[in-house]
């Protein structure tokens, strides 16, 4: 499974809602486990992003679908990084 680490920000809509914020962190984690990603951790943050989540998914197409889906649903907006574990730069870095 790739990793990736999500970079939100809350829309007008999401903000004016945001006390349903955990329950549509629940939401994402059950629509998410449909799609074969899983949910590694959710938290709330201070500064420029208002969440970062820490997810898994099988490939770099579902991890886009995934966020698509989410961000179609108009709460939040957000910026997808692919992270590499340890091992996984390692053998990068063996091609350089």
């Amino acid at each position: 499974m790739a990793h990736y680490v999500v970079l939100a920000q809350f829309t007008d809509q999401g903000i004016r809602a945001v006390k349903d914020t955990t329950k549509r962190a629940k939401a994402f984690r059950e629509m998410a486990g449909k799609m074969g990603v899983q949910i590694k951790d959710i938290y709330w943050t201070l500064g420029k992003f208002d969440v970062v989540t820490v997810m898994e998914a099988p490939n770099d197409e579902t991890a886009a679908a995934i966020m698509m889906k989410a961000g179609s649903l108009g709460n939040m907006k957000s910026q997808t990084l692919r992270a590499f574990t340890e091992s996984e730069i390692s053998s990068v870095l063996s091609k350089v």
